[in-house]
Order: C-alpha cells, then sequence, then structure tokens
C-alpha cells in the first residue's frame, strides 16, 4: 500500500477519470464495438486524453498544481455529462456552434430532467473521491524534476499518436469523415473530436471572407447537369400538377417529431392517427420520404424546405449563417406571385434564431408565442397545445390578405412527449422506454389537433381554396430507444433499418382534386421547394438547388437521398453504418453503394462551399449568371 501512495496526485486523477470516461463511453452512450480492435481503441482513447489533459498538471507549482488538478476533473465531468444529456435526446454528439445556442435549452423545461438517469450518479463519483484525496493528501502533489516532465511529455504525445495510428488503421481518413460524429468519439475519444470540431469551426468561418464567387462555376455546372439536366427540366411529369396552385393558398403544417411508423399501424388495437389515415385516402402520399435533418432539427428542415440546400454537418445554419444571401421559397413567392409569406410557432421568437432568419428568408409576419393568448394551463410539455395553437392560427389566417404561403409549426409532440392523463386519448405503450411509451399519446394528439385545424378551415370558408401540406421534420425516437422500439415493430433495428426509419409522413391534399395515390419513389426535404415552385409553375432552371420536383417520373428523378451522417439511400441501395445493402436489407458488396455514396458527398460539399462562403451573394438569379466582385 505504501508503493501506492507515491504515485503523484495527477496520475491517480487522470486514472479515475479514464475510467470514467472508458465506462460512460461503453456503457451510457449507445456506440456500436464491431470488434475487438476497436474495444481496445476505445479503452485506449479514454485513459490517453485524460492522461495528456492531467499531465499538465506537473508545469505547475504545487499550490496550483492540485487547484488545476481538481478544476480539471470537474470542467472534462461536465463536458462528458454534457455530451450524454444531448446524445440521449438527438443521438449525438454536441459541436462547438451548438454550444453557443444554449439560449435555446432555456426552452427545454422537462427535457432535461428526463434525460437525467439514477446511474448518473456515477459520474461524480471520482470527482467526489479525488477530493477526498487531495485533502486528506494521500497522494502526493510535488516539485518533479527536468528530466521527469520531459518522461512525461513524451509519454504523454507518444500515446496520442498510437491513438490517432489506431484510428486511421480502424478508419482511414478519418478526419476526413467529419460528419460521423460516432466514429470521431469511438476512435479518438469525445475530448479529441471536441478539438477536431473546434479547428473545423474556425476554418469554415474564414471562408466568406476569401471567397470571390470563382468558386460558383463548378457547383452551377454540377446543378446544371446532374441535377436541374435539360432533358429532366422538359420532361413529361408521370402527374403533372404544374401550375395546380395558382392563386390558392398554400398551407405547410411542419408535423413535430412525427415518423413514418405511425401511420396507418395501430395501438392496443386503435389507429395510432386516425385522421392522417384517413386524409392519406384522399391526398398524394409519399411513403419514402425522408428528413434529412442533422444538429439543427426542426430548424433544418425549414432550411431545406426553403433553399433545397443541405444542412450543415455542425451547426445550426439559422443560428450560425442567418445573414447569407439566399434565395429562399418564401421570397420567391413573393417576388414572382405576390404570395403573402407567414410562419407560425407558439414558441418564443429567439429559438433557433428565427426571428432573424424568417426576415432574411422573406417571410413577410412571424406568428410567434406572443401571437397566442393562453395560460400555464392551455400547456402541453413544450408550451401551447396543438389543438389552441392550430385554432388561433385560423383566426389570424382568415384575417390575412389571400394568397398567402403559411408555414405552422406544431409543438406538442415533442421530446420527452409529456402529456396529462386526462388530455391523452389513448393508452401508452407498455416497455421499458417511457420516452416510446408517451410517444404515442402525443402523436395521436397531433393528429386530433390537425383533424380539428381542417373542420375549422372549411367552417371558415378557407378550405377549398388551400392546398395543405403535411410533413414530418425530423424523427422523434433516437436510437437509444431501439431495443423497445423494435420490439414494438417487431423485428430487430439494424443499420439499413434505422435509416428506413428517418422516413416521415409527406402529404399533399388537394380539396377537389380528384386523383389521389400513394408513391413509393425516394424522396426527401432537399425536393420541397423544387415542387412548390412547380405548383405554381414557376420557372427554376436559374436557380441552385439540390432537389427535384417530387411529382416528376423516376426516370428524371436524382436516384439517392443523402444524409449528414454519411447514410445514403438510393433507389436499389441503402448505405448505412459502414454497409452497403439491398433494399430487402440484405449486406452485399460495397461496390454497389460507391456510386451513389460519391454523388452523395459531392453534393453535400457543394451545398457547405454556398453556405461557408456566402456564395449565392455573388449569383444573380435573374440572369443565371455569376456575378463578379466588381459588378457586386
Amino acid at each position: 500500500m505504501n508503493r501506492f501512495k507515491h504515485i503523484p496526485l495527477f496520475i491517480v486523477a487522470a486514472i479515475l477519470f479514464g475510467l470514467k470516461t472508458y465506462v460512460v463511453y461503453r456503457f451510457y452512450f449507445n456506440l456500436s464495438i464491431e470488434s475487438i480492435f476497436q474495444e481496445i481503441i476505445l479503452f485506449i482513447n479514454a485513459f490517453v486524453i485524460s492522461f495528456f489533459i492531467f499531465s499538465i498538471a506537473i508545469w505547475f507549482n504545487k499550490k496550483r498544481q492540485r487547484k488545476y488538478i481538481l478544476t480539471m476533473s470537474i470542467l472534462l465531468s461536465f463536458i462528458i455529462i454534457f455530451n450524454l444529456m444531448y446524445y440521449r435526446n438527438f443521438t449525438d454528439f454536441i459541436t462547438l456552434p451548438t454550444l453557443f445556442q444554449a439560449s435555446n435549452a432555456a426552452d427545454l423545461g422537462t427535457s432535461i430532467l428526463s434525460l437525467v438517469h439514477f446511474v448518473d450518479v456515477f459520474l461524480v463519483l471520482d470527482v467526489i473521491v479525488l477530493f477526498i484525496l487531495s485533502k486528506k493528501q494521500i497522494f502526493p502533489v510535488q516539485k518533479f524534476s527536468t528530466l521527469f516532465k520531459r518522461r512525461i511529455v513524451t509519454v504523454a504525445m507518444s500515446a496520442i499518436v498510437l491513438n490517432l495510428v489506431m484510428a486511421e488503421i480502424e478508419r482511414p481518413m478519418l478526419f476526413k469523415r467529419g460528419f460521423d460524429r460516432e466514429y470521431l468519439v469511438k476512435n479518438v475519444g469525445v475530448f479529441t473530436y471536441h478539438a477536431y470540431d473546434a479547428f473545423i469551426t474556425a476554418s469554415t468561418h474564414s471562408k466568406r471572407i476569401f471567397a470571390d464567387g470563382s468558386e460558383l462555376n463548378e457547383i452551377e455546372e454540377y446543378v446544371k447537369k446532374s441535377v436541374q439536366d435539360e432533358d429532366q427540366q422538359n420532361a413529361n411529369e408521370e402527374i403533372n400538377l404544374e401550375n395546380i396552385a395558382e392563386g390558392k393558398n398554400i398551407v405547410y403544417i411542419a408535423a413535430e417529431s412525427f415518423q413514418q411508423f405511425v401511420i396507418n399501424k395501430k395501438l392496443h388495437g386503435e389507429e395510432i392517427t386516425p385522421f392522417l389515415n384517413d386524409l392519406i385516402d384522399d391526398s398524394y402520399y409519399f411513403e419514402n420520404y425522408y428528413h434529412q435533418t442533422p444538429l439543427g432539427k426542426t430548424s433544418d428542415h425549414e432550411f431545406l424546405l426553403d433553399n433545397s440546400l443541405y444542412p450543415l454537418p455542425n451547426s445550426a445554419a439559422f443560428y450560425t449563417h442567418a445573414q447569407n444571401e439566399y434565395y429562399a421559397l418564401p421570397e420567391i413567392l413573393k417576388k414572382k406571385k405576390g404570395y403573402n409569406t407567414f410562419a407560425f410557432h407558439a414558441n418564443n421568437g429567439s429559438f433557433w434564431n428565427r426571428n432573424v432568419m424568417y426576415e432574411n428568408l422573406g417571410y413577410d409576419k412571424f406568428f410567434d408565442v406572443e401571437s397566442f393568448e393562453f395560460d400555464k394551463s392551455d400547456e402541453i410539455g413544450w408550451g401551447l397545445n396543438d389543438k389552441m395553437f392550430f385554432n388561433q392560427s385560423v383566426d389570424i389566417l382568415k384575417e390575412q390578405k389571400q394568397p398567402y404561403y403559411a408555414k405552422l409549426i406544431t409543438l406538442t409532440n415533442h421530446f420527452p412527449f409529456d402529456i396529462p392523463d386526462e388530455e391523452a386519448t389513448i393508452d401508452p405503450y407498455t416497455s421499458d422506454s417511457v420516452t416510446l411509451n408517451q410517444y404515442f399519446q402525443t402523436v395521436r394528439y397531433t393528429d386530433e389537433a390537425i383533424e380539428g385545424f381542417f373542420k375549422k378551415m372549411k367552417e371558415e370558408g378557407l378550405y377549398e381554396d388551400t392546398i395543405f401540406i403535411i410533413g414530418g421534420d425530423h424523427y422523434g425516437i433516437p436510437s437509444y430507444h431501439y431495443d423497445d422500439l423494435g420490439e414494438y415493430l417487431g423485428k430487430e433495428i439494424t443499420p439499413f433499418e434505422d435509416a428506413k426509419l428517418q422516413r416521415v409522413p409527406f402529404i399533399v391534399h388537394i380539396p377537389g382534386h380528384d386523383d389521389d395515390r400513394t408513391l413509393s419513389r425516394i424522396t426527401g426535404q432537399i425536393d420541397y421547394k423544387p415542387t412548390i415552385l412547380n405548383f405554381l409553375g414557376i420557372e427554376q432552371q436559374e436557380d441552385i438547388v439540390f432537389g427535384n420536383n417530387m411529382f416528376a417520373s423516376v426516370e428524371d428523378r436524382k436516384d439517392f437521398i443523402a444524409f449528414r451522417d454519411g447514410q445514403v439511400v438510393g433507389e436499389n441501395f441503402v448505405y448505412a453504418g459502414g454497409i452497403c445493402y439491398d433494399q430487402s436489407g440484405e449486406p452485399v458488396e460495397d461496390e454497389n453503394c460507391t456510386d451513389i455514396r460519391e454523388k452523395a458527398t459531392k453534393e453535400l460539399n457543394y451545398s457547405n462551399e454556398l453556405i461557408y462562403g456566402d456564395l449565392l451573394r455573388f449569383y444573380d438569379f435573374e440572369s443565371g449568371e455569376i456575378k463578379t466582385e466588381e459588378k457586386e
């Protein structure tokens, strides 16, 4: 025992924190470990960074050493805990730009409490033990010789290099795959990932300064050839809805956290979404429509819809690039067709920076929480319940000049899916996941709220002259709950099934329109803007978008849907979790997915360049020409 008392306190701290980090990686995060080699790397990276950070203490005097060790123990633990809370909600890791959106946390309310589990007490035990050991001075804090310091630095740096080499062997070009944050954390740890993220954030912010518009040439050529090919523009549409919306109102309902797996499904013998099921029978329904949102969730979904550009890989464009030049859907509808454009959301106007971004996108008016009358008893979960939200939204809409484009964002079906017993009209699911159990109840509530909205639109005489579009914004059930969700679905959720779970409902209801059908072609949120412009007969050749008209024939559309996490869904193959699958879910040779992966990567990178460099400021959308700096 006396031999152990000679171990310096910084090494004890490194061991304690490294052990905690490994346990969190292995048992708290839902990281997939596929081999012994991955397990070894995970174990090593947990201790490598811990040793490096705490070894810095040797350069301080004895008093500052102790203070540094204890402070870092608290700070690093906070970073681990914060990442864990974020992961439980979003199945992802926090990024630096997201940290600057901390004001959004004020709106989380009970969501944060639902993310804390009893076992989380373990996450502070090492800090408590370290404070006790430090106070009793069981392990020494001392002045170290220059030779000892050099040896410690050599060991720490060698360990980091070893970790990076092993990571590169396990995952070649790892740091070129920054979109896959789970692989970064598995191979180099959460702290190295954060350092990498800080570097990427700094470098991307410099791109706007040095952009001059020349970068647009290659992007424009790609879009014209591969997305807006002239043959595609002139092709006969399988379903011709061009000009169908001329002179009509267009209302888009963003169904918060709605996933496709609840549509036409039952729980306890009851339909989960009875109204939407009936509406689908009298509408166009896209059963393979995918959300493509990463970190920004609902705001990223809005960004996709309005711009037909991809969201950013490590931040929310609504927050970090709200001052960019865009050519968004609301602006086009105003300029080309004289539409009034509105957004409705019963949340704070500053949430996701909407009060700034909406104005830039061309919305005439944002009806935020201040536009609605309610008290605390009218709230469910995050705020005003959906039924009152829709009821009051119709009262506002009937006073507006027509035609208008209105986007209404629901709120009740939001994590953690809390709902009072008296408001629930279907019994909860029974599993170990409270989140999943309650999800079905809030989904049902929102279904009823949408039904009430349609009923009141008819009562106010607004129904016949309106085209209704309902789309899910992003997933509701994170992969953290996949064991329980798999039980409900009756199958194991493989990476292939995970990709399929990113499907969300998309319904186009046109009153008085005879045609209705379910369409199976793959589509995504990137396709929304071109589809709406087609509804109004607005030419798109001079625009820069990455989506296609959803109603065009399959042969005239792109054959893949790209995701920020590296997944790609194609017409014939799906790439997910590092595996290529055919449409039956069977793994096939990776070469089958090479084409769609390369095309998806190219589009995502081009979209990044457009946003990071604010390149659309150099583009003339009337002529389709690139402006030089002098002309600008």
